[in-house]
């Protein structure tokens, strides 16, 4: 009954309303998710060499992306194909979708974890690392990369719920993650004396709480889609439906995790303290960048279900609100950063020169950041809809066309110095906002991708 009553409200309420509802539980949980790399930046920065300990939390955090970035995309393949069986009102489909989502990100997290517990140590190497950064970025990197299987499960679990449009479970298993993260942090890092694995694996046992409390509600809680355990034998057709949509999605964030990863080579050529200052200043941006990323979120459940409705008008229309509402929300947040900024950095370092730096790096973007908002939406759309190359083109694009060559010209041919990074980060993401609009006008992101149904193995037998 609540499912079908949330089905409703999307294909038929008023989108602002139920944008913001789907969206502020995803914010909270956004937020919580967030929490966890500021509880940790907190704890990591009392140790030893605090400044380098978060310089090397920051420098290895895009090769942690990096491998995640094919399970997410998948994810988002998942929510799309949920969001619009659901919206043509076909739930053997959805109910079959999730049981193999849940199987490819249990299994894929395994070897992207065997991947990267194999080429980490190189690849720091490759990147520049040395010395202490080296030393504390492997101790958290390969803490997270074996936990990796439970924290996949958990973003299906996230998925399948967001495409039905319950973004609230979730939240309150993020909070309840959350928690428990903030007592194990200096219980393993002081007490137990594990130092900076010590923070990684209080991240990875919270999270793997958080991943079978979610299995459990979706296998043996019958609300809203709920898959048997023979939903996760493979099935080829689901399966390829979900790699072909999920694959470009995957692919674009793999990219953009490897541009940020180049993105940090050139960030620590300017020394610690501006990696520091680039860790902790991202690390409070993306507290204020929850609003549009939410409602991104929010946005690819009601695009996917419309589409799925053959509501496609609704669905444009829907767009349009996200970018009013993301803006005027990151306006207001990014005009009050700029003022506190000084003080809220101040929190993760007493260094002067990490100070300087990073509150001069936090008062350009938020300034610049209801830029996020339009992004964010023209992402929300693309991924709901399922058109995920377009997503693709987004993600890649920005980093790879846009953002490194401009720190490599400002970095060259200015005296920027470090501040090539902050402006080339500006400069990008406009560029990048307004080929999401040209796209976005294009209107091919409207035809939707579900089609044929599927069959079972004892329908196919």
């Amino acid at each position: 009954m609540k499912s079908s009553m949330t089905r409703d409200r999307i294909l038929t309420g008023n989108i602002r309303k139920v944008l913001i509802s789907l969206a502020l539980p995803v914010i909270l949980g956004n937020a919580i998710q967030t929490i966890y790399q500021v509880v940790d930046t907190y704890w990591v920065s009392r140790l030893a060499d605090g400044d380098i300990a978060v310089a090397a939390i920051n420098f290895v955090w895009p090769m942690i992306f990096v491998t995640m970035a094919f399970g997410i995309g998948m994810n988002i393949a998942g929510t799309s194909l949920i969001s619009q069986f659901i919206g043509q009102n076909k739930e053997k489909e959805a109910t079959m979708v999730a049981g193999q989502l849940v199987s490819f990100s249990f299994v894929f997290s395994l070897l992207l974890a065997v991947v990267g517990l194999l080429a980490g140590r190189p690849l720091m190497t490759l990147l520049g690392a040395e010395g202490l950064i080296f030393n504390y970025g492997w101790e958290y990197i390969e803490a997270i990369f074996l936990g990796m299987p439970t924290m996949f499960v958990f973003f299906a679990f996230q998925s399948i719920k967001q495409g039905q449009g319950d973004t609230v479970t979730p939240m309150i298993l993020s909070g309840i993650s959350v928690v428990l993260n903030i007592f194990l942090d200096p219980l393993l890092m002081f007490v137990f004396d594990m130092g900076m694995a010590g923070a990684a694996w209080a991240t990875v046992l919270a999270r793997a709480i958080a991943a079978v409390a979610g299995l459990y509600l979706l296998f043996f809680k019958k609300e809203g889609i709920s898959p048997q355990f023979r939903d996760l034998r493979f099935n080829g057709k689901v399966l390829r439906d979900i790699v072909r949509i999920g694959f470009p999605a995957g692919f674009g964030q793999s990219v953009e995790g490897i541009g940020f990863m180049i993105l940090s080579a050139f960030v620590l050529s300017f020394g610690d303290f501006t990696v520091a200052a680039f860790g902790i200043g991202n690390t409070i941006n993306s507290l204020i960048l929850m609003p549009a990323m939410g409602i991104g979120a929010a946005l690819a459940t009601v695009v996917g279900q419309n589409l799925g409705a053959d509501q496609p008008q609704r669905a444009a229309k829907a767009v349009w609100e996200s970018i009013r509402t993301s803006v005027t929300m990151l306006g207001i947040g990014g005009i009050a950063m700029f003022f506190i900024a000084p003080y809220v950095v101040g929190i993760f370092t007493s260094e002067p020169i990490v100070l300087q730096q990073g509150t001069y790096f936090l008062r350009l973007i938020s300034l610049s950041i209801p830029l996020m908002g339009v992004f964010e939406s023209f992402l929300g759309c693309f991924q709901g809809s399922g058109h995920t190359v377009m997503s693709m083109m987004m993600t890649s694009g920005r980093l790879w066309v846009l953002r490194i060559p401009l720190v490599i010209l400002f970095k060259y041919t200015t005296s920027f110095a470090e501040k090539s990074v902050w402006y080339a980060m500006v400069l990008s993401n406009f560029l990048i906002s307004l080929f999401g609009l040209v796209l976005f006008l294009g209107g091919r992101w409207k035809k939707r991708v579900v089609g044929d149904e599927y069959e079972t193995d004892a329908e196919l037998a």
